[in-house]
């Protein structure tokens, strides 16, 4: 069985390039979509896409040729176009180097962000310190990817930034799923608390040592959990 009713996509405007508007609105529409929310498969149909895209099948199908090298989907014979689910074993390699490149941007974070940066984070992620994460785990499924996207930003390095978007569709997707098992939640907020702490008092080591444990972290629970990957 396939799904596509959670791929949500907005209209782009007709300019002289529409193989990149298309390719940008198809980017963000997989990235921002769960797929490892349930075990059917997406599939993408083409002429939907064109028709909610508001532009001929041509840009479409040449913006899905691009995405499809840099590895968001694949085509299949007679079947159609789906987005790419990872194994387990890529999973836990692709949250490794997302761990590597996050705990890096944190203590650059703490080399190149102003006081006002650091000091918002709290104000920012309010969620981390109001009640249990499973009274509001949607809203806090959201605050915890936009804060690890966070500390990238403040780790001010293009080449990460970069290097991370490429990994952001599988990793977020693995992190909405993950905080629904076990205690990882309860555990996650804990663990982000302290992060903040970290980089507040601008401790390099500590804040690098804590993001690279966090991401680490998940990657053995997705060692333990992860079986329905395969």
């Amino acid at each position: 069985m396939v799904k596509s009713e959670m791929f949500e996509i907005k209209p782009i405007a007709a300019t002289s390039s529409l193989r990149a508007l298309a390719y940008d609105a198809l980017k963000e529409a997989i990235t921002n979509m769960d797929i490892y929310g349930q075990r059917e498969e997406v599939r993408l149909d083409e002429r939907k896409l064109s028709l909610n895209l508001g532009v001929s099948r041509t840009p479409v199908r040449e913006a899905l040729t691009v995405l499809e090298q840099e590895g968001f989907i694949r085509f299949e014979a007679r079947r159609g176009v789906f987005v790419v689910r990872k194994t387990k074993r890529e999973i836990v390699s692709m949250i490794e180097a997302w761990a590597a490149l996050e705990s890096m941007a944190a203590r650059l974070a703490c080399e190149r962000a102003t006081d006002e940066q650091l000091r918002c984070l709290r104000e920012r992620f309010p969620e981390f310190y109001e009640g249990r994460p499973s009274d509001h785990l949607d809203e806090y499924s959201d605050a915890n990817m936009r804060f690890h996207q966070k500390i990238i930003s403040l780790g001010q390095s293009d080449v990460i930034e970069d290097l991370t978007s490429n990994l952001l569709i599988h990793v977020r997707g693995i992190r909405n799923t993950a905080l629904r098992q076990g205690d990882r939640a309860a555990n996650s907020i804990k663990e982000h608390v302290a992060i903040i702490k970290a980089l507040e008092d601008r401790n390099a080591d500590l804040s690098e040592r804590l993001v690279r444990e966090h991401g680490l972290g998940l990657a053995q629970h997705v060692e333990k959990y992860g079986d329905y990957l395969d």
